[in-house]
């Protein structure tokens, strides 16, 4: 009789466990609050405010017509994130992203951080602005139904035990550094991201695990930057790197990157606060603000 007993009373407490309830479930990527969760548990963490930092290193070309490709630069880059739970009356409960990040242009050979680069087309020396942007935030939160009404869907793809979630960004805009022109004679900012992030199946589907700790590949193809002062020539950049989420956050990141937020970029030890309202940072932005701020300078 006790041991009926016994048997009845742990299942009747295994079943009032939230705990015990939660270690059994899985993520449903059919379910649009599920697929959302999982996307979350790829770009930050479930956790509200809980720092995660992606780390990413590899190589840029360049490609101009009629050359062979040049490689100019190694990278070495770093995003520094959280997300915070938002919730909507008609869409659901949701998240914002909130992030910093840094990417900077070392020495093919050495692996330094590079400061001064002879450009090889126009023969000039120029400074390296690498990139600091802050913030680097989610434009708009993110809910299990979509702004149209429409529930929201993970581009996914499981197999073999590992997901596969490819993202491609075409970029067409007005360019930060142009005229009131543009639309009549060109100068549009067009550029390409392609993010392909790749997790354990296992990792993103156990619900009770709020992180995936996922690799990603990332290519962008972009005109040439604009401390390069390329002066209107033809041509493309490519960028190609490989990186992950890192368990150990900022201690994870190589001693070249470590050193140089020490030095110069403390704020990127941690991401902005969760209720971060700036407008985004980009390449040519921050560019555009070192510009205008010499003019200011030399105009005193």
């Amino acid at each position: 009789m006790l041991k009926p007993m016994l048997a009845t009373l742990a299942l009747a407490i295994a079943i009032a466990s939230p705990l015990a309830a939660q270690s059994k479930k899985r993520l449903d990527l059919a379910n649009p609050a599920d697929a959302l969760t999982a996307f979350r548990k790829v770009q930050c963490s479930v956790k509200d405010n809980e720092p995660v930092v992606y780390h990413w290193e590899g190589e840029m070309y360049a490609r101009v017509e009629g050359e062979p490709d040049k490689h100019l630069f190694n990278l070495q880059g770093m995003n520094i994130r959280q997300c915070v739970s938002v919730e909507d009356a008609k869409r659901g409960k949701g998240f914002r992203q909130v992030s910093r990040e840094l990417m900077f242009y070392t020495d093919t050979k050495t692996g330094e951080i590079v400061r001064q680069w002879a450009n090889p087309w126009t023969g000039k020396t120029v400074e390296v602005v690498h990139v600091a942007n802050d913030p680097v935030n989610m434009r708009a939160p993110m809910f299990p139904t979509n702004a149209d009404g429409t529930p929201y869907k993970l581009n996914a793809r499981i197999q073999n035990g590992r997901v596969f979630m490819p993202t491609v960004v075409p970029l067409w805009y007005l360019n930060p550094m142009g005229g009131d022109y543009q639309p009549y004679v060109g100068n549009q900012y067009h550029s390409m991201e392609i993010f392909d992030f790749v997790v354990e199946e296992a990792d993103l589907l156990d619900a009770t695990k709020p992180r995936a700790n996922p690799s990603v590949a990332w290519v962008r193809l972009s005109p040439w930057l604009p401390f390069m002062e390329m002066t209107g020539r033809g041509g493309v950049l490519v960028f190609n790197a490989v990186g992950q989420t890192l368990p150990n956050g900022i201690a994870g990141l190589p001693k070249v990157v470590t050193d140089e937020i020490a030095a110069r970029y403390p704020e990127y030890t941690a991401p902005p606060p969760g209720n971060d309202t700036r407008p985004n940072e980009t390449s040519w932005t921050f560019f555009k603000k070192r510009i205008d701020a010499k003019k200011a300078a030399a105009a005193k």
